[in-house]
């Protein structure tokens, strides 16, 4: 059984329609989505109601609960003081930005979904099972520690845009990258299809191209700050 994963949108309406179109393609029904729709882009409702009109379950990433809770702060890890700036500027427009029906649809979501594909237990969170802001890098030893507290086979995150797929212990640990604000060197959406059946799991990032100038230019004529403009433009951090 194939499924895909789409995580971390950040309001980037361009990279979510290619995306979509491109597993839609690739007749693949089952998708899910690890959250953080909305941030650092001018797109947050535009997001957040494609989401819901194509009933894409869809656990609670830690921007999706800062902009749905209007928390201070969006749980994030900034270098230094002037990227912490420049994303405050960026959830308290979100936060502004975001009308009040889906701030509550926001604040709804599930922390985890747990699902059983071909005998497998799959884990989908954002961030990781213990807090949907912690960051789970393909060399973290933190996957260890995961591996020890869940009890699933396949455990599924986003959050550092960076994806991955390793097996811990003996748990296959995945991470689906970014549809909207990818972190890989090049402006190109992804997200993962994984194949799941008898002979064990698969994964491959896929790469969707996509129009991401007319992307960066909503950004330089929003209120947001330029600089995400550049980085949706050069896929950095």
């Amino acid at each position: 059984m194939k499924i895909a994963i789409i995580t971390d949108i950040h309001s980037n309406i361009f990279a979510l329609e290619a995306v979509l179109k491109d597993i839609e393609n690739k007749g693949i029904e089952n998708i899910y989505c690890l959250g953080d729709l909305v941030g650092y882009g001018p797109f947050p409702n535009e997001v957040i109601n494609l989401i819901k009109d194509k009933n894409i379950p869809t656990v609670q990433g830690n921007y999706d609960q800062s902009v749905g809770e209007e928390l201070f702060a969006c749980g994030c890890d900034y270098k230094d003081n002037k990227a912490m700036e420049l994303g405050a500027k960026s959830l308290y427009w979100s936060q502004e930005n975001t009308i009040e029906e889906n701030k509550r649809w926001l604040r709804e979501l599930p922390k985890k979904i747990e699902l059983e594909v071909e005998g497998q237990k799959v884990l989908l969170v954002h961030g990781s099972p213990r807090k949907n802001n912690e960051y789970l890098y393909e060399n973290s030893k933190e996957l260890e520690e995961i591996a020890d507290i869940i009890h699933a086979d396949i455990m599924i995150c986003g959050h550092t845009h960076k994806p991955f797929h390793k097996k811990v212990k003996g748990i296959h640990m995945i991470n689906a990258g970014s549809a909207g604000k990818p972190k890989h060197g090049n402006p190109n959406a992804t997200y993962m299809i994984i194949d799941i059946d008898s002979n064990g799991v698969r994964t491959q990032i896929v790469e969707v191209a996509y129009d991401y100038e007319k992307m960066a230019k909503a950004i330089e004529n929003s209120e947001i700050p330029s600089e995400f403009a550049e980085k949706i433009r050069k896929g950095i951090s």
